[in-house]
């Protein structure tokens, strides 16, 4: 892996090699600083409990895994390049670069994803799952993601629609199916998917009922939130069956979708 990255490695960029870590830039713990994110933090340090957790309890029904699914597998034993651009603390592949601003044990390139430090054209395949809403600059890391992939060079990309504040650690925007569409026009063979309608419903009043009862007392909204998401989750498996709904893509979730350069 450490070689794999190296031959990416765009030279005029500085960096320290720390912990297994190829680190461009130092993490500031103050960014985590919004408390219901503290928790999520402290529970992504045990991965597999974490992902189970959000699997189940989350009000998404959990469509993306479908598609990494048909990535990894299109991938898998090739040379390819291939880099979870916002990993944060997943690890889909022992081969997969894992690019983030949080140094989460899977990590293996701590960076600013808007300056990326790789070459031009030497990527292969991109993962962006649930980053740009994240970053106050998404049209910046969009450009990268052009710039780094190889011409005919994959990505796959999971955006917000209709889904409730979530700052991990900063929140600042949402896309509707035609917002991608211009964002995204640079790129070749777009084809964008509706997630959970009903997430569309499910998560925002969770959020309204939750901030009803909990009388602006933070960490009982906190508790309640939790509490209310697992009493509420299994309504989102109804998308098993609307997320294909002509209409779906007007209350969708978030959209998921694959593009080239």
């Amino acid at each position: 892996m450490k070689e794999k990255i190296q031959s990416i490695i765009d030279l005029n960029f500085s960096y320290e090699y720390k912990n297994g870590k190829f680190v461009f830039l130092e993490f500031d713990e103050d960014i985590v600083s919004d408390s219901l994110d503290k928790i999520k933090t402290f529970f992504k340090k045990y991965i597999w409990l974490y992902e189970l957790l959000i699997y189940i309890i989350a009000p998404l029904y959990p469509s993306r895994y479908f598609y990494l699914r048909k990535i990894l597998k299109e991938t898998k034993n090739t040379d390819k390049i291939v880099i979870n651009l916002g990993s944060g603390y997943t690890d889909l592949r022992d081969d997969i670069i894992n690019v983030d601003l949080i140094p989460y044990a899977p990590v293996n390139v701590l960076c600013d994803i808007t300056k990326l430090p790789f070459k031009d054209n030497s990527v292969d395949q991109i993962i962006n799952i649930a980053v740009l809403e994240h970053v106050p600059n998404p049209q910046a890391v969009i450009a990268e993601i052009h710039r780094v992939l190889k011409p005919g060079g994959k990505l796959l990309c999971e955006i917000p629609f209709m889904q409730a504040f979530h700052a991990s650690p900063y929140d600042f925007q949402r896309y509707t199916y035609e917002g991608i569409k211009v964002q995204f026009q640079n790129f070749n063979n777009l084809k964008i998917h509706s997630i959970s309608p009903t997430g569309g419903m499910l998560w925002p009043l969770q959020e309204w009922f939750v901030m009803l009862f909990s009388f602006g007392i933070r960490p009982l909204h906190n508790i309640l939130l939790i509490i209310v998401m697992c009493l509420t989750f299994p309504i989102k498996f109804l998308d098993v069956i609307l997320q294909y709904h002509p209409l779906s893509k007007n209350i969708a979730s978030a959209f998921i979708f694959e593009c080239e350069k």
